[in-house]
């Protein structure tokens, strides 16, 4: 059966950085406790200076800088193309990664999944848009001051600046329409 919650901003609890550099704002997540155990981690992270990114050797990350001009990612020594607002990268998270940042500070979006539990796929949307997913699990953030979510059987969803609606338990072909800019997360277990 399928199951919706819409998940507030004003809401998402703040943990520290696993390398004890700053603090996260956990938006979701599949299991576990604390910064192990999870199959899969959605979060916001706030970068007030440039620096090292903590390990999470066994998963993927993929992040994307929501506010501030963007940053520069260091990944095993080489640096990667400037990360600009939406712009989504993609790396290990057992690299040794370090970021400097263009012009101050930044607020990130990242997707941390463990790739041999769970095929994600993560795409950036805007305006009016209409797709059809089968994952198990799927994931709208909302990234403008309003946009809405329609699942067709389900009342429409309005989804404030950084709230997320999670759907869990699709077996099916579902339907979703949006509009607005959100970022779709589809996560289906292995």
């Amino acid at each position: 059966m399928i199951q919706s919650t819409l998940l507030r901003a004003t809401d998402y609890p703040r943990m520290p950085w696993k390398n004890g550099g700053g603090s996260t704002e956990e938006i979701a997540r599949d299991t576990g406790a604390g910064l192990e155990g999870f199959g899969w981690r959605l979060s916001i992270a706030d970068i007030a200076e440039s620096g090292g990114f903590s390990s999470f050797a066994g998963y993927q990350r993929i992040i994307t800088v929501l506010q501030g001009t963007g940053m520069t990612l260091n990944v095993d020594g080489r640096d990667a193309r400037p990360l600009l607002p939406l712009d989504a990268f993609a790396f290990s998270g057992a690299s040794q990664v370090s970021c400097t940042l263009l012009d101050g500070a930044i607020r990130d979006f990242n997707l941390i999944y463990c790739p041999e539990r769970y095929v994600a796929r993560l795409q950036w949307l805007d305006g009016q848009q209409r797709f059809f997913t089968q994952a198990h699990t799927v994931l709208v953030f909302g990234a403008a001051e309003q946009a809405w979510v329609d699942m067709g059987n389900t009342p429409v969803q309005a989804l404030g600046r950084y709230d997320c609606l999670r759907v869990d338990g699709n077996t099916e072909v579902m339907e979703i329409a949006l509009d607005g800019l959100c970022c779709v997360i589809e996560l289906t277990a292995v």
